[in-house]
């Protein structure tokens, strides 16, 4: 009990030494862990964004400069790894045994290490110049609002108080089942992979990574981790966050590169599992190149059912401006069609939205860049569309004006295109209607009361199952529609969204035995640790046994 005592007391006087060493930092640009002055990112003081492999920062002789989204001014310097240079990284993942770094039979103090780091991690993102440095950070590199980026930043923090202390080794609770006789019993435990690989988007520079990343580290896995060259610095500044609340310097591996070198790291260091996110197209790629050893969380056309009761009407419109114009749409839970049952046509529901969206306005950055397409390349999917008979520009349609966004993004207004049921469902014009744009963009239709078969087979040829709302409060309908469906992040009710998911659920797809989870216990052990079943069977042998016959 003494022995008990003093260890606590030692780790409460550890943490108040780290409290006290933080508490220190008297500004935003004097925390300890941080590199960069979030705000005074410029072209004439450049960030510097490094690699981290076997434990050590380096540099690289090439040097991508990343724009600024708002103005093209360059301002972030990336320390690129090219194809000769990725021999360290291959050796530092092939160091790692398919073991792992820790199991429930190896190293078990780690998992309460983690629950410790994960602890510091998260008072330390409550701390609110934490939070708003990497609130802003956030809006730098991916502009959106500040309450957005904050909602980011909020759900990470949550996502690490959900995860600190025992809740580590609790992902790891392995199972026992009696068995045939004396000294038999099978044991169930889940099992890291060992060396695995972590790809990540820009559209959440830190909630995306971070939680997969932390995912991977709790269940015993050496993961490296590569970010979007646009966004790598937020998890650059969050990696070294955790090294001051004592993550060790080696058991990360970050890197920033281009695809082409990225996939061929991934072939030489052959990582037991990658976890990507983002297009479909490279998602089928990475399934090809790497045998199925991968888990996805691709590309979402996801869509919203407005059921025959009418309620809320200025509500229902907030959360649709919202689901579909929030960070510019560029969300993989984005509102990309709304299917609007022929009730909701006799109200003002359009042209709420329609307001709605029109008070988004670049200055605040409610609507600001798309850094995957250009603006161009949007109003041609739109005139596409409207070369679809019946189809009409419900608003926007028109590029941002008063702007310095380079050319090499997007920057239209949000806008939303009709296009009737009948002709969605034409061979000729499905594969056109339900194509993402990653931007402020959605198609919105309208069905009638006996056409919701024509709608849940638009649903069924879809490809990509994320997200979903139905907005209804008519059981009947909900036990219909979310019985004929798929989508694996569903919400259903006349407050139903398709963007938001906060840490407290499982956000992924369905449909596809490849598809990863994030953010809960269930997502962790699906998608970085596998079964494993230990059988032991110590005897005693039965007294007078012999040799039976041969079988």
């Amino acid at each position: 009990m003494m022995y008990g005592f003093l260890v606590c007391r030692a780790s409460q006087k550890a943490t108040r030494n780290w409290l006290s060493s933080f508490n220190l930092s008297r500004s935003v640009h004097s925390l300890p862990f941080a590199t960069v002055d979030a705000e005074g990112i410029s072209g004439s003081q450049p960030a510097k964004v490094h690699n981290l492999v076997q434990g050590k920062w380096i540099g690289s002789s090439t040097w991508n400069t990343i724009v600024d989204p708002l103005n093209g001014e360059p301002f972030i310097k990336i320390a690129e790894v090219d194809e000769t240079g990725t021999q360290p990284f291959v050796e530092s993942l092939s160091k790692c045994p398919k073991h792992g770094l820790h199991n429930p039979f190896k190293s078990p103090e780690r998992y309460l290490l983690y629950g410790d780091i994960t602890a510091k991690a998260a008072h330390m993102l409550a701390v609110p110049k934490v939070s708003d440095f990497f609130t802003r950070l956030i809006q730098r590199v991916a502009p959106k609002s500040y309450q957005q980026a904050l909602g980011e930043v909020q759900v990470t923090q949550k996502f690490l108080e959900n995860f600190s202390g025992d809740q580590v080794r609790f992902l790891a609770r392995s199972f026992a089942v009696p068995g045939n006789h004396l000294g038999q019993q099978s044991h169930g435990f889940r099992w890291p992979y060992g060396p695995v690989a972590i790809i990540t988007p820009f559209n959440f520079p830190l909630e995306i990574p971070l939680l997969q990343l932390m995912g991977a580290l709790y269940m015993g896995n050496k993961p490296i981790l590569k970010v979007d060259s646009k966004v790598c610095i937020v998890m650059e500044q969050m990696i070294r966050l955790l090294h001051h609340c004592g993550m060790p310097l080696s058991d990360v591996d970050f890197i920033n590169s281009d695809g082409k070198t990225m996939n061929k790291l991934l072939l030489e260091a052959n990582p037991q599992m990658t976890l990507f996110t983002g297009s479909s197209k490279v998602a089928e790629k990475l399934a090809v190149d790497l045998k199925g050893r991968i888990k996805l969380e691709d590309a979402g056309f996801d869509w919203k059912i407005l059921g025959p009761d009418v309620n809320e009407v200025d509500y229902i419109a907030w959360v649709c401006d919202q689901d579909a114009y929030a960070c510019s749409g560029q969300k993989c839970s984005a509102q990309s069609i709304l299917f609007m049952h022929e009730n909701w046509s006799a109200t003002s529901l359009i042209s709420k939205m329609k307001d709605l969206a029109e008070r988004r306005k670049l200055e605040d950055l409610t609507i600001g860049p798309v850094l995957t397409l250009t603006t161009e390349a949007m109003l041609d999917h739109m005139n596409k569309l409207l070369q679809i008979p019946g189809s009409k520009l419900l608003f926007g349609g028109k590029p941002l004006e008063n702007h310095s966004i380079p050319s090499i993004y997007g920057a239209l207004k949000p806008t939303a295109i009709y296009v009737p049921l009948e002709e969605i469902l034409r061979a000729k014009n499905y594969e056109l209607v339900t194509r993402e744009i990653f931007g402020p963009f959605q198609v919105i239709t309208e069905y009638k009361k006996d056409q919701l078969p024509m709608v849940l087979d638009a649903l069924e040829r879809m490809h990509a199952h994320l997200t979903a709302a139905v907005v209804s409060n008519d059981v009947l309908f909900l036990q219909e529609v979310i019985g004929k469906t798929v989508n694996g992040t569903t919400y259903a009710g006349l407050r139903a969204r398709t963007t938001g998911a906060p840490q407290n659920h499982w956000f992924g797809p369905a449909g596809d035995p490849r598809g990863a989870g994030i953010g809960t216990p269930e997502a962790i052990k699906l998608v970085w640790s596998c079964h494993r079943e230990v059988i032991y069977d110590f005897g005693p042998l039965p007294k007078l046994w012999e040799i039976p016959p041969s079988t």
